[in-house]
């Protein structure tokens, strides 16, 4: 798992990890770390707690964060994956602006999180400013914790409270306000039992053998993980509440995780009537994943 040629060009995480510079950056890191059966250095990516300790000496050694935390239970982001999603974004906000050499664009994450990630990268890595949005207060009080004590985040990020939950953008984008993109990672599935099928799903075929429910310790609680309609629900009240604020953003994206959910999230961006729309392919490893992209 720590080789992953096929991330974007810029991505700071491709080729294999260096753990010698991350155990020096984040010492705790080293207990975790040991020959894997190829006989070079890892860790168990089925331990959460070994997961947590890399991504706080990635976000060290390559984007200068000196305190990151996350509460028990919510998600730790992969951010070899979060990373090029920012990238691609950053290709298509400059296809747009050709002319711009240091533009400074505006950016809305829906469903933040706790763990503050796509802010962390965009204003680390390009300068951009953010909005992130959450329905969730715990994970709105975490993210600004690991804003306020990053002083290369700090004026750059404001978080706010999503009061409801059956909105997307409404309550959270003010009517004279204007974003360059939005972007998100939406709730994949429709139930918590839904989700933990697909988590046990996909450890068993990583590691090769049918994991138990019992097993399963990785993060992530309710809106972060699962909504009433799954996936294909959530993208497609975007996609119409989006239209409302066609004149307060530039492009909307989102990640979609079910490439089946694809052609009837096309049918409904022609009723929006949206003046463009495509997918971003991308590919971590053996992993695909896709960005639905859009604009009036």
């Amino acid at each position: 798992m720590a080789e992953r040629n096929e991330l974007h060009k810029r991505n700071r995480h491709n080729g294999q990890y260096d753990f010698s510079k991350l155990t020096e950056n984040y010492p705790p890191l080293k207990k975790f770390v040991s020959p894997n059966p190829y006989g070079t250095l890892s860790i168990n990516f089925f331990n959460p707690q070994a997961v947590k300790a890399l991504n706080k000496a990635l976000l060290i050694s390559h984007y200068g964060i000196r305190y990151w935390d996350i509460p028990k239970g919510y998600l730790c982001p992969p951010i070899p994956g979060r990373a090029d999603y920012i990238h691609y974004i950053a290709d298509l906000l400059n296809s747009s602006n050709p002319l711009e050499k240091t533009p400074k664009y505006r950016c809305l994450d829906i469903g933040v999180g706790a763990n503050c990630i796509y802010p962390i990268i965009g204003c680390t890595e390009y300068g951009w400013t953010f909005v992130g949005s959450d329905i969730d207060p715990i994970s709105i009080e975490n993210a600004r914790k690991i804003v306020t004590c990053n002083p290369v985040l700090v004026h750059k990020i404001e978080l706010r409270l999503q009061k409801n939950n059956r909105s997307i953008f409404k309550g959270i984008i003010q009517p004279d306000e204007y974003f360059d993109v939005t972007i998100c990672n939406p709730p994949f599935h429709s139930s918590k039992e839904e989700a933990e099928e697909g988590t046990l799903r996909k450890l068993s075929s990583l590691k090769g053998k049918k994991i138990s429910k019992a097993q399963l310790n990785f993060g992530g609680n309710a809106n972060e993980l699962w909504c009433e309609g799954g996936e294909l629900r959530f993208l497609l009240d975007m996609i119409t509440e989006s239209r409302k604020y066609q004149k307060n953003c530039g492009w909307f994206t989102s990640l979609v995780s079910k490439e089946k959910n694809l052609d009837k999230l096309y049918i409904r961006l022609k009723l929006e009537d949206v003046a463009e729309y495509k997918t971003i392919r991308m590919q971590q490893g053996t992993k695909s994943s896709r960005i639905l992209v859009w604009r009036f």
